[in-house]
């Protein structure tokens, strides 16, 4: 008998079906004013009690009838769900409201060719739609050319990995960064990432299907050469399902495909769990690394640089790599009340987005400070939300969520 949440975990018949490139049009990040946060907002309603589980007779996990008829609330029939009923996406079906998040893990559903052909998450919009720029803004940094991290990445960089989701416009793939969990040093099982990763923004809700892969495609290798790849090769440390997502209630009511809406607040945080059980260790535990998050890094003229990673999808990349950028920071305001973010060179494109954002924190050691929301269709330069005193809530409210679990 073991424990279950809401992301409990439910089999998947067959092989997962590859997706058929549909016109993409939301939600992202570089390659165009990418944007598009959204994830649970910091009203923290509780819907990851605990419930015991017990096997079936046929071997599959046999859901309390609890989780379940929780799961019904949301119209959401487990059986249909995990049979294909997510890819409903009707606007009255498509769960919005920060309190709503439920992520029911389909066995499989994340294969090597699903993972590899997932896209990034498009905003094809243009500079002109931040011209009207208020506040602090320094002159456009002189692009920086990303370099590839070298593998593997487990060495390299062991916090950071890919998150891939679906949404109504298909299969999508962003980055994210594994993060230190306060309530439980040394064993965290909290993720990083942009809010327009998990969520839609003012026209949508919750995307479905969140997964988290740590230090994806290890080994470095082309999206030629990762064909007919084993699962473990790709997903090295395996999948881990988002099993409650926080994200700015900002980002949820402003956040937008283009233009920048709601950018200074495109942030989220994931709590993730196995999809296979795991071996009784933590996400932290099991890469050997988690970066803690900084609110209070210095002003922009007192740091020397910071540097972005991410697998940028978007052409001339193929987003199977993992680069960096790094370059001193400047600012950009896109609105007079808003936040000002962080700026940076960097040519990585769309896919990127919700990458980390490292550089020496208050205490002298390095932290995550940002991740990259937003850029330009002609790349060149990042943007990234700065981490105040909304994103410390977010942070410690999932925290104390999973507190001692």
């Amino acid at each position: 008998m073991r424990s279950i949440r809401p992301s409990s975990t439910v089999r998947r018949e067959g092989r997962a079906r590859r997706r058929t490139s549909p016109v993409l049009a939301s939600v992202a990040l570089v390659s165009a004013l990418a944007l598009t946060v959204t994830a649970c907002g910091s009203g923290d309603t509780d819907v990851s009690a605990d419930a015991s589980a017990t096997a079936a007779d046929d071997g599959k996990l046999k859901i309390p009838s609890d989780i379940r008829d929780r799961l019904k609330e949301h119209g959401i029939d487990i059986d249909k769900w995990r049979d294909g009923a997510w890819k409903n996406w009707d606007k009255d079906d498509w769960l919005r409201e920060a309190q709503d998040y439920v992520n029911p893990i389909i066995e499989d559903l994340w294969d090597p060719d699903r993972m590899r052909d997932a896209e990034e998450p498009e905003q094809e919009v243009d500079e002109s739609d931040i011209s009207g720029d208020q506040g602090v803004t320094d002159p456009t940094p002189e692009p920086v050319r990303a370099a590839a991290v070298p593998a593997s990445y487990r060495a390299n960089a062991p916090e950071a990995g890919k998150v891939f989701f679906d949404s109504p416009e298909g299969t999508m793939v962003c980055s994210a960064t594994v993060v230190q969990d306060p309530a439980n040093p040394g064993k965290s099982n909290m993720v990083w990432t942009a809010g327009h990763c998990v969520h839609a923004g003012k026209k949508g809700g919750w995307y479905r299907n969140i997964a988290f892969v740590p230090s994806y495609n290890d080994s470095g290798r082309s999206a030629q050469e990762l064909e007919g790849a084993s699962k473990e090769e790709v997903a090295p440390y395996g999948l881990w399902w988002g099993d409650w997502v926080q994200t700015s209630d900002q980002w949820i009511e402003q956040g937008g495909a283009t233009g920048g809406d709601g950018a200074s607040y495109d942030f989220a945080v994931m709590h993730v769990t196995p999809e296979k059980g795991g071996n009784g260790k933590s996400l932290e535990e099991t890469v050997g690394s988690a970066l803690p998050v900084d609110f209070a890094a210095p002003a922009v003229p007192d740091m020397e640089e910071m540097t972005a990673t991410g697998y940028p999808a978007a052409p001339p990349y193929d987003g199977q790599t993992l680069y960096r950028c790094a370059d001193k920071p400047g600012r950009l305001s896109l609105a007079a009340n808003d936040p000002t973010m962080y700026r940076i060179g960097c040519s990585m494109t769309a896919g990127s987005s919700g990458g980390g954002w490292v550089t020496t924190g208050s205490d002298g050691k390095p932290a995550l400070v940002s991740n990259t929301s937003i850029g330009p269709v002609t790349s060149g330069w990042l943007a990234g939300p700065r981490l105040g005193d909304e994103a410390k809530g977010v942070y410690e409210a999932v925290s104390e969520k999973f507190a001692g679990r």
